[in-house]
């Protein structure tokens, strides 16, 4: 049945990118902008926002090489878009200033899991960039997270005039909407099944794989109470019950992720699919686990027989995916890197961008790069500039980069922009289904 689904999928996407993107009007010029604390001595910074609503920030270095990081972000964020977060990308990835590139960012127009629309954005300031500042050598599209979603699906929808020169991707949720966010799905239920407290058995039932009803009023906050009163979540582990114990146990065993990761997951897999579900799929379920049997509780049998089940449908699943998957057929060079143990995208799911840029006929432009890291917003200083050295040699010259290296990059640059190297240029990431469950 996924099979099915994705072949959809697949085809709504093959005639969604097959359209020209919509032409981007001429925009506003940026106005001058204090540059945030942190930034390197002597930068110029730009900020604005787009005639779509997105709010942006340039920063140039006083020594620029002359070439542009253009930054897609992760997340997603949900609700109106802010213009302090792009403050707050420019200030996480200030190293790239010191290595003299030029960086820009957008919010988004929207908050919420659109992944063509934020590429749309994307490609919009890369074009502001070069109509009031300054025509780059040679721009890398970057994303982060969600954001190299972002990066993947926009480096195919804009190729024309060669817009981007390389492609990095740090830390991705790259198996596109129908493959990254099955594992969250498998959270709900048996959450549910242990707790039975998200909703309560007082409260208005709903299909789980919808997240909230689109008129519950929850919060994060009462949320995180839940998760409290069940699992002992917020508090020392000497603080917990046994029960709380015996279930927090058995949510990390079966789902595969620690305990610090909980939290966080339970509030994608409650908010962020009620943005899913509401604004992207029309209210069809995308998501599913017919067939799925966990495991690592127990009593995996009695654990099976209470979970809930449900089946995708294959419009949601074609309607979501036509936004979210990559295609893997990016024409320019594209290099990844994730740490082995990031518990928020899985290392695993490097596998399925691999055979999707196979599928797509890229393989050769991929190179992907490991880190003994479990952070997942960022690694340290050295690891980009090595990365973006790397990249754009290839890009250059043709000279395709091996992960080792690139860690030999990056232990040079270690005296210029501190310690962090931790490259694992031997590593190679299992497939997907050996840690979520395939459907």
């Amino acid at each position: 049945m996924r099979s099915l689904l994705l072949a959809l999928g697949a085809a709504l996407l093959l005639g969604a990118c097959a359209q020209t993107p919509r032409p981007v009007s001429s925009e506003a010029a940026p106005a001058a902008a204090a540059c945030p604390s942190g930034i390197a001595e002597g930068a110029r910074c730009l900020s604005g926002q787009d005639s779509a609503g997105a709010f942006y920030l340039i920063a140039i270095p006083r020594d620029w090489n002359g070439d542009l990081v253009l930054h897609a972000h992760g997340g997603p964020a949900l609700g109106e878009p802010r213009p302090q977060r792009a403050v707050e990308d420019l200030q996480r990835w200030s190293v790239m200033l010191k290595a003299g590139y030029a960086w820009a960012g957008s919010t988004f127009r929207q908050g919420g899991v659109a992944v063509r629309a934020a590429a749309e954005d994307t490609e919009r300031l890369r074009r502001i960039f070069v109509q009031h500042v300054a025509v780059p050598k040679r721009t890398v599209l970057h994303g982060q997270s969600w954001g190299a979603g972002v990066a993947a699906v926009g480096a195919e929808m804009f190729t024309a005039g060669k817009p981007y020169d390389a492609v990095l991707l740090s830390s991705g949720v790259l198996g596109g909407g129908t493959r990254s966010y099955d594992f969250r799905l498998d959270l709900r239920v048996v959450y549910q099944a242990l707790c039975n407290n998200h909703p309560r058995p007082d409260e208005p039932a709903y299909p789980l794989w919808m997240g909230l009803p689109v008129d519950s009023t929850l919060t994060s906050a009462q949320l995180a109470q839940r998760t409290g009163e069940c699992l002992g979540l917020g508090r020392p582990a000497a603080q917990r019950t046994p029960e709380q114990q015996r279930r927090l146990k058995t949510v990390v065993d079966v789902i595969g992720i620690p305990e610090s990761s909980i939290a966080g997951h339970m509030n994608w897999a409650t908010f962020h699919f009620r943005d899913v579900v509401q604004h992207r799929t029309g209210g069809k379920n995308p998501f599913g686990n017919i067939g799925v049997r966990y495991r690592g509780s127990p009593d995996d049998a009695a654990l099976n027989a209470q979970v809930l089940r449900y089946a995708a449908e294959p419009q949601a699943v074609a309607r979501f995916g036509a936004d979210t998957d990559p295609g893997g057929r990016i024409p320019v060079p594209v290099l990844t890197v994730h740490g082995v143990n990031d518990a928020v995208a899985f290392v695993e799911l490097e596998s399925v961008f691999r055979d999707t840029m196979v599928r797509g006929g890229s393989g050769e432009r991929l190179v992907q790069a490991f880190t003994d890291f479990a952070e997942h917003s960022y690694m340290a200083d050295p690891v980009y500039p090595a990365l973006l050295a790397a990249l754009l040699d290839w890009a250059g010259n043709g000279a395709k980069p091996t992960p080792a290296a690139v860690a030999q990059r990056c232990a040079a640059l270690e005296a210029r922009f501190g310690p962090g190297c931790r490259f694992l240029p031997d590593y190679r990431p299992a497939p997907l289904a050996s840690r979520v469950p395939p459907r």
